[in-house]
């Protein structure tokens, strides 16, 4: 497919779509006239803080609220029409006025009368209001998307596997990885950086080990701009953790009980007064989950005609985590932090396959393989911060540095029968260790009031250790020895120097933000195995990477948004070490030493609108990946027995485009809907003709595709609330593969209890237990049906108690400026 045919597909799929919305926009935007005013007391003395609201006395869609600055004063756009005007602010009483609202222009003061309760304390004097509005799940800004998991009932008492799988834009397959728009390249962040709660390699394990309740925001960066790490093709996924602002004491405390059994117990403490801020979150949890695999593979030559196998894994996991910190504010202008964070992750497995082979000669065999695996994880990191402001004007210098250290230990034992007969022992033996330093400065410098620049400089450098050692007896030799192919040490170096400069402005109603990174990178990797067999190798690359980001505002919340990126997908290290594991003779994983990084070309075109019931998203976006990393699978025969291979491998390009549509609408105030649909097409294009495979192995294949999901909250009550979530993906085929269509729909119940300050839950996810994946794969010689079921259907009721002591009031917030929007990437810092 070439790009005029790409071009035609969008217009005739998806641009209808977006011209439609923006038509109605347009409307809207027409219709708007700029109203301010101000809201006084008796004496004429200006009211901040105080809550104007405009009901449209014909149409409660025109509705709109407004809050006044500390000068008492308010601004905001509304349609011309009759209105009733309602004032309120603590310790005044309510005032309604009726105003017929025809042009833009100041309407004048309001005024409000003291409540006659009311203390010596006068408004002006209060240095902040905390006001408690259910704000909506999913917020669109520039450069990123804002997902807010506390109204999402269904993954209550969870983990953060459980919140992606109802993120916007992003899939949590059925093995647990999470890919966003159709690419599992994703960059996991903790508060803007890499941690070691997320261990090596960003594994499935690590998601489950940290809790639901301390999540505070998810944002869903699918092209981000130069001031972010250039890694993850597919976007990145910066997890925001929770820390309590209040002042005194405050806290929460969730308990959880689920089958698959499970039970967890979390919580979240802060302290804050004086020049000191406090904060303590941890908890823990055991898990048991169910894997299950199905493989029907038929042969077109050789002498195995077919293999039929099923393999059922039962695991019991065990996890603890802590994280403390503090914050002080040394002066009005410059404050310090630091953090430490410790997690353990224990795992035990028992595994069962059964192999049914049927010869040629029609003739077959039975085969068990029994496995029973071992595995302990443990990981540390400190953070130490310094924040300095150079004046109240926007000038600003950040500097952090985080070491981080996770040790991985996994130790399997394998047995092998056939036909009730001995046939070998396996014990294999992996050790990982991985060593991270990473240091960043920030710098932002306001030009006059509509520009800034920012600049940056980062460093990062990780060491990972590799300890692999493989053992096997057979019936032919009863010994225990070493598979020396198998067992091996490597190390695996990398060094990152990155910059980054970017300048945003605005011109009216047109935003713009430009900027440019340069990353140096270095990889070392060393490899021997016991067989003596040697690899080393030194890769350089020093790459720029540009973005640049429009957005052109119609109307308050109502802006149309284009942009651009280059990234880079450089491989994971386990991908580049020969032979990284040997968990199964009949399916091994072939690591690349040769591997080279993969670049992409990402653009989006979109669209946001967001009343006060509802938000819609549209984006258009096509992207483009040259050197891609596809997954070769071929097969061999060792000392007799039909052995697939999986090996990464540089070929071809691959091309993504579609429409990725987001919404939130309040149907009632007892309904409420929050949905994502992506359309989205695919062309890959590559033939691989290496020494593995004895035939050219096409990866050619296009076609349109569909993944869609949709939440429905239902309010019962101010205290109760259900909730069903629907998953679905439509199919997908290449030449050498053909994926079948999968859906899921899970339930969750929320009530809140002991005035506000308790919460009880419950929610069943998969609730017909049809979450699986099916593949059928297609080879030189083979054909491979495949099923894989990553957890079965589960339960969970949990019980959340907050903590309420303490001043509850917070600083007024800041004049926001143009980058007011910005809370991650490399300039995000502090504690986690």
């Amino acid at each position: 497919m070439n790009p005029t045919e790409i071009i035609n597909i969008f217009t005739k799929k998806t641009l209808g779509l977006t011209f439609v919305l923006s038509a109605a926009a347009f409307a809207f935007a027409q219709e708007k006239v700029g109203v301010s005013g101000s809201v006084v007391n008796k004496t004429n003395q200006p009211v901040p803080y105080a809550s104007v609201t405009f009901s449209n006395k014909e149409n409660k869609l025109f509705s709109d609220a407004a809050l006044t600055d500390e000068k008492g004063q308010y601004k905001l756009d509304l349609t011309p029409g009759n209105y009733d005007i309602t004032v309120e602010a603590i310790d005044y009483k309510k005032n309604v006025i009726n105003k017929q609202i025809t042009a833009t222009g100041n309407i004048g003061a309001l005024s409000i009368e003291p409540e006659k309760s009311a203390t010596n304390l006068k408004t002006q004097d209060i240095q902040g209001v905390t006001i408690t509005v259910q704000a909506k799940p999913y917020k669109v800004e520039l450069d990123k998307k804002t997902y807010d998991p506390s109204q999402d009932i269904v993954s209550k008492g969870g983990t953060l596997q459980d919140v992606l799988t109802n993120v916007p834009s992003v899939s949590v397959e059925t093995d647990g990885t999470v890919s966003m728009r159709g690419s599992s390249n994703v960059r996991f962040l903790i508060n803007g950086k890499p941690s070691a709660l997320l261990g090596i390699d960003d594994g499935a394990n690590a998601l489950q080990s940290i809790p639901a309740d301390q999540i505070e925001k998810i944002e869903v960066i699918t092209n981000p701009s130069s001031k972010f790490e250039a890694s993850g093709t597919a976007g990145i996924l910066n997890i925001i953790l929770k820390k309590n602002k209040k002042m005194g004491f405050n806290g929460s405390v969730i308990g959880t009980l689920g089958y698959l059994p499970q039970t967890a117990l979390n919580t979240n403490l802060s302290w804050r007064k004086g020049k000191f801020t406090w904060f303590l979150n941890g908890g823990g949890g055991y898990r048991e989950s169910k894997n299950t695999n199905r493989n029907n593979s038929i042969f077109s030559s050789g002498d195995t005609r077919q293999i039929d196998n099923e393999s059922i894994t039962k695991s019991k996991n065990d996890n603890y985590n802590a994280s403390a910190g503090v914050t002080y504010d040394i002066n009005d202008k410059t404050s310090l932090n630091a953090s430490g964070t410790v997690r353990t992750f224990d795992n035990q497995s028992n595994g069962t396959i059964n192999y049914y082979d049927y010869f040629t000669d029609n003739t077959s065999a039975f085969r068990q393989r029994l496995s029973t695996g071992n595995g302990n994880n443990l990981a540390f990191q400190g953070d130490l911060g310094l924040d300095h402001k150079f004046d109240d004007k926007g000038q600003n210098l950040s500097l952090s540095a985080s070491l981080q250290r996770n040790r991985s230990n996994n130790d399997t034992e394998i047995n092998d029968t056939r036909n009730g007969d001995f046939q070998l022992e396996d014990l294999v033996n992996q050790r990982t260790v991985n060593q991270s330093f990473i240091g960043k400065a920030d710098y932002e410098l306001p030009i006059g009031e509509n520009s800034k620049i920012e600049a940056g400089y980062r460093l990062d450098v990780n060491k990972n250790n590799y300890n692999n050692m493989v053992m096997e007896s057979t019936a032919l030799h009863p010994l225990m020895s070493y598979l020396e192919d198998y067992s091996y040490n490597a190390t695996y170096k990398e060094m990152f120097n990155a910059f980054y400069l970017q300048f945003k402005s605005k011109i009216g109603k047109l935003g713009y933000q430009i900027g440019l990174r340069d990353e140096i990178s270095k990889v070392d990797i060393n490899y021997l195995n016991l067989a003596g067999r040697m690899q080393k190798t030194t890769k350089n690359y020093n790459n720029l990477f540009p973005s640049v980001f429009l957005s052109y505002e119609i109307a308050k919340d109502n802006q149309f948004l284009v942009n651009y990126s280059r990234r880079i997908d450089r491989p994971r290290s386990f991908f580049m070490i020969p032979n990284p594991s040997y968990n199964d003779n009949q399916n091994i994983f072939d690591g690349n030493i040769d591997l080279n990084p993969s670049y992409v070309d990402s653009y989006e075109v979109g669209y946001s609108i967001s009343k006060k019931s509802f938000t819609i998203n549209p984006t258009l976006y096509y992207r483009r990946s040259t050197d891609d990393v596809k997954m070769l699978v071929y097969n061999t025969t060792i000392n007799g027995v039909n052995t697939f291979h999986t090996k990464p491998i540089n070929l071809g390009n691959d091309d993504r485009y579609g429409l990725d549509l987001n919404f939130n609408w309040d149907a009632t105030k007892w309904l409420k809907f929050m949905g994502n649909v992506d359309l989205f097409g695919y062309k890959t294009t590559g033939t691989y003709t290496g020494p593995e495979v004895t035939q050219p192995v096409p990866f050619e294949g296009s076609g349109f595709s569909t993944r869609a999901r949709l939440t429905s909250t239902f309010k019962v009550d101010k205290t109760f609330s259900f909730q069903l979530q629907g998953f679905y993906r439509g199919a997908q085929k290449t030449q050498s593969q053909d994926r079948k269509d999968m859906y899921a729909i899970s339930l969750g119940a929320s009530k809140t209890i002991w005035n506000g300050n308790g919460t009880i839950s419950f929610n069943v996810q998969d609730i017909f237990n049809t979450r699986a994946m099916r593949i059928t794969s297609y080879g030189p010689n083979f054909t491979r049906d495949s099923y894989m079921q990553w957890q079965p259907r589960q339960f969970a009721l949990s019980l959340t108690y907050r903590f309420k002591q303490g001043e509850k009031i917070e600083q007024p917030k800041k004049k926001k400026d143009i980058n007011a929007n910005d809370t991650g990437g490399d300039e995000q810092g502090g504690p986690m």
